[in-house]
């Protein structure tokens, strides 16, 4: 038995996880998220400014659970269930074509699975994607921007067997005064750092970016990833 402390963060107490409230346009689809850090749920359920929130806390029993660690694969895999999942606004003929080659070339069926592990895509990390799929910034500095901002990995519950495995334990209060100025400063400092790379980036002739992958047919075997 592999038991998993999971916190998630919400305006609201979470004795009972229901698969089907989950946002089907979330980063991995219809699913339950939370983080092993219950400081990153606490900013989480502060993010509106509002009212206390809490960082409700709970066990889950991996065992038998089919498993999806993103961190595993390269990066251009996450980057094609984000786009798949997440609204996302084609802007230019560019965007549209990569997203089809993504789709082709770098997708894993996650039906398979019941929990996924991998980056959480809070606006700023989205924004990152979306530069990546209109081909402002190569792929090796998408995979720079995603240590910006220390978000930690994300799991995402996505099925009704990890959650018949998920147990409540507690619900913390969080103190919105406190931890509001962290959510904010966290994604406020990520898009700085991210801002920073790209004013100060220097043209590297090795660096790879969505056009390159398209007309060159790179796929995940090519050693230029």
């Amino acid at each position: 038995m592999c038991m998993l402390t999971l916190y998630h963060g919400s305006d609201q107490i979470i004795e009972y996880p229901d698969l089907k409230k989950g946002k089907i346009n979330n980063d991995y689809g219809q699913g339950f998220y939370c983080t092993l850090h219950k400081d990153l749920a606490c900013e989480w359920a502060s993010k509106t400014g509002g009212e206390n929130g809490f960082a409700n806390e709970y066990l889950l029993d991996t065992a038998g659970l089919a498993q999806l660690d993103l961190s595993q694969y390269h990066i251009l895999y996450w980057i094609t269930i984000l786009a798949k999942n997440r609204t996302f606004t084609i802007t230019n003929e560019i965007s549209a074509e990569a997203m089809n080659y993504l789709s082709e070339n770098f997708t894993i069926d996650t039906s398979k699975f019941d929990l996924i592990k991998g980056h959480r895509a809070d606006d700023s990390y989205f924004s990152f994607v979306k530069d990546f799929l209109n081909n402002a910034i190569s792929v090796q500095h998408l995979s720079r921007a995603m240590t910006l901002g220390n978000l930690g990995t994300q799991y995402a519950l996505v099925s009704e067997r990890a959650f018949e495995q998920l147990s409540f334990v507690n619900a913390h209060e969080v103190d919105v005064k406190k931890y509001y100025p962290r959510y904010s400063e966290r994604d406020k400092e990520a898009r700085k750092q991210y801002q920073i790379s790209r004013t100060n980036k220097t043209h590297n002739h090795d660096e790879v970016f969505i056009i390159d992958l398209i007309r060159g047919g790179i796929n995940y075997e090519d050693i230029r990833l």
